[in-house]
């Protein structure tokens, strides 16, 4: 499992956020000081995600002496600082992306995936993408997804979703959300496409939409998928 560092001193957005890098397949590592960064950062961690704001190190110093130390490390900064200058500091001083306060859980885990793989795609590393929530399991290079022993038998958008979900099992995930990624288009309004296609996944997977096990619809917002806690 891909280990990520959260470095965030606000409770109410390291406790969700660090659920949710949890449901997106993440060991997750969360400390709230800036010093506690530096100690615990080691060349093994497959990102940080560093808010800029701590009570002891400006988070921009904090970047800079972990790109220092650990050069193989991409930082993913948070923060609610929103001026073009502070984004060129911040990247500056070794960010490699760089995302403001409030934000979307979705586009945060989305961005910090493709950091993730551009580092590893830089160091000649394999991609690691598998994802397990419940009794699934999908691993995505191979495109092979199971529930318990059982390989499940998956169209490829069927797949595409089932992954999507399990990757952020545990959040809500809207459905504008799944059809830019899934169908790669915007949503206009009609829920059908997802609606059938979550259907036909929730027979594969043995769930009941009237007492979901597996994926609980979110009645005006989306879809989570279901985490054991």
């Amino acid at each position: 499992m891909q280990k990520v560092l959260l470095v965030e001193d606000d409770d109410g957005i390291a406790n969700p956020l660090a659920a949710a890098l949890g449901g997106g397949g993440y060991a997750v590592t969360r400390v709230a000081t800036g010093r506690e960064a530096l100690a615990l950062a080691h060349d093994e961690l497959a990102a940080v995600v560093l808010d800029l704001g701590l009570p002891d190190i400006d988070g921009v110093e904090v970047c800079r002496r972990l790109h220092d130390a650990h050069p193989g490390v991409p930082v993913l900064m948070l923060t609610a600082r929103t001026s073009e200058a502070d984004v060129v500091v911040g990247l500056d001083a070794g960010a490699d992306d760089y995302v403001t306060k409030p934000f979307r859980l979705a586009e945060l885990l989305a961005r910090l995936r493709a950091l993730v793989r551009r580092a590893q795609s830089s160091q000649g590393a394999p991609v690691e993408e598998e994802y397990a929530a419940m009794d699934v399991r999908v691993d995505v290079a191979a495109r092979r997804a199971w529930r318990g022993d059982h390989e499940l038998d998956l169209t490829p958008k069927e797949f595409d979703l089932l992954a999507m979900l399990v990757r952020q099992a545990g959040t809500v995930v809207t459905r504008e959300d799944i059809m830019r990624e899934v169908w790669e288009t915007n949503w206009f309004g009609s829920t059908k496409t997802v609606d059938m296609h979550v259907s036909w996944l929730r027979r594969k997977l043995g769930d009941d939409a009237s007492a979901p096990k597996y994926l609980t619809t979110v009645r005006g917002v989306g879809l989570r998928f279901e985490t054991d806690s």
